[in-house]
């Protein structure tokens, strides 16, 4: 789709956010758009940015309900408001001046998920530290009266499965940049939580002058490393887009080893490559390409590191 709207003459941007759009449609591996990922109140609620590689403009949504088209909404935020960033249902609200249908985002498949984990115990969760033990118990958590940290459990696994997010990198014949992503965020997630997709630099990132990124994976761990805006420097600096990929990766394999991510990255030749963290269950990163040297959208295999 996005493709096609540059061949049709559309620009980088419109590309990104039709892109990402259709796969909102698409309710891509379920981890994109509405009907998927419930939180752990049942409710589907979308992180989204667009990155305009020219100017450096941003705009993003983040735990947005009631609004379908979440890439479309942050697009509005960029063109339409000297803010970056607009949350919850206030991003729902502003995204309905614009002009966006108020929708239930709700259906019988994220209803069915919902039960199912209500069913074993609210398994897994991302709570830690609390009481009752939130690897038995469906709670209210609350703090213990005195706090004995344990290790942290790795949820990478498990993530593999149940959260991914679309993240495009789009260049122009002329070499400019647009970048974006959409999710649904991670599954069963405590309300309120925002993960890497909608941030600047983490999510994704567009410098015409250099090059764009995005990430995808375990968003509360690739988030504090701002993957996407590393890897665009590293380009800048010359190094290739594979490469740019697999440092970036191997600086957060320091910190947590067992982290579910991958990173594409691209310059402004044209060049692109991608890399991604080796776990169990995930030693490969599939990704597509379309561009003037191939005859239709293909299919890219890395192997992870």
């Amino acid at each position: 789709t996005a493709w096609r709207v540059l061949q049709l003459g559309g620009s980088e941007l419109d590309a990104v956010e039709r892109g990402c759009g259709q796969c909102e449609i698409d309710q891509c591996d379920e981890s994109v758009g509405y009907g998927g990922s419930p939180d752990e109140s049942g409710e589907t609620t979308l992180d989204a940015m667009i990155m305009d590689g020219n100017t450096l403009e941003v705009g993003a949504v983040a735990d947005l309900r009631h609004v379908k088209n979440a890439i479309g909404v942050a697009r509005k935020v960029m063109e339409y408001t000297k803010h970056t960033l607009l949350v919850g249902e206030s991003a729902s609200l502003f995204a309905v001046r614009m002009g966006f249908p108020y929708e239930d985002l709700t259906t019988q498949k994220s209803l069915s998920m919902y039960a199912k984990w209500l069913n074993q115990s609210c398994q897994p969760n991302y709570w830690k530290n609390v009481v009752p033990d939130s690897s038995k118990s469906c709670g209210p958590y609350k703090r213990p009266g005195k706090v004995t940290c344990k290790e942290e459990q790795t949820i990478s696994e498990r993530n593999i499965h149940n959260h991914d997010t679309i993240g495009m990198v789009v260049i122009g014949g002329n070499g400019t940049i647009a970048s974006g992503t959409s999710t649904n965020g991670a599954a069963h997630k405590i309300p309120g939580r925002v993960g890497d997709s909608p941030i600047a630099g983490a999510g994704s990132y567009a410098d015409s002058t250099a090059g764009g990124a995005a990430a995808t994976g375990d968003g509360d761990t690739m988030m504090r490393f701002l993957p996407s805006y590393q890897a665009v420097e590293y380009m800048r600096m010359g190094t290739d887009p594979t490469v740019a990929c697999q440092k970036v990766i191997s600086r957060i394999q320091k910190y947590a080893p067992k982290f579910f991510g991958a990173v594409i990255c691209a310059n402004t030749t044209g060049s692109y490559g991608a890399a991604c963290n080796k776990i169990p269950g995930f030693t490969q990163f599939h990704f597509m390409v379309s561009s003037p040297l191939l005859s239709k959208p293909t299919e890219q295999v890395v192997d992870c590191i």
